[in-house]
């Protein structure tokens, strides 16, 4: 058996507006990030979802709790979710994200590495994959999450996968 990951970005910030890379800040959902929220809860109110699972930013948690306010679903926060740590970059400009690669392997000031945080999210993607079998889980998170949820589901390689264009889309499915 396997467990479904369905992964969703966490909504649109108010930092997200302003070109500010927020990190491990808490950030807040804008009204734009709001009514996002109430999209991403109408899409995944009937797929099947057991659990949510959200770092414990707010704006992840902001997303969730807005997507499925009123219902019984459990909502689960894990620091393990978390962005990258930009250190000393949290809460500056966006240029921080332009050239990842850049930061591979090498921490960002006073931060992590895409490699650490990757490690991270992936550590938590192996408690899914023992605690979860056969579910199907809604992950609302950060890039770093994808990231690894690309590595562990589908054999990426982390250098590829930080060097690749982002569009947003309503949802990635993966399978662990």
């Amino acid at each position: 058996m396997s467990v479904e990951v369905v992964y969703e970005t966490h909504s649109t910030t108010e930092d997200n507006e302003a070109g500010i890379a927020t990190g491990w800040l808490p950030g807040r959902l804008s009204a734009a990030g709001r009514d996002r929220a109430r999209e991403l809860g109408g899409r995944r109110r009937d797929d099947g979802i057991s659990v949510v699972f959200t770092s414990d930013l707010r704006r992840a948690v902001e997303t969730a709790e807005i997507a499925f306010a009123g219902l019984a679903l459990p909502i689960i926060t894990d620091a393990r979710l978390r962005e990258c740590d930009y250190g000393e970059l949290n809460g500056t400009a966006e240029p921080v994200r332009r050239d990842r690669t850049a930061h591979l392997d090498g921490p960002y000031p006073g931060g992590e590495s895409w490699r650490q945080a990757v490690e991270r999210a992936a550590d938590f993607l192996d408690e899914l994959r023992r605690e979860r079998d056969g579910q199907r889980v809604l992950v609302i998170d950060h890039v770093a999450t994808r990231f690894a949820l690309e590595v562990e589901a589908d054999g990426r390689e982390l250098e590829d996968v930080l060097g690749a264009p982002f569009a947003w889309q309503p949802g990635w499915e993966f399978r662990l």
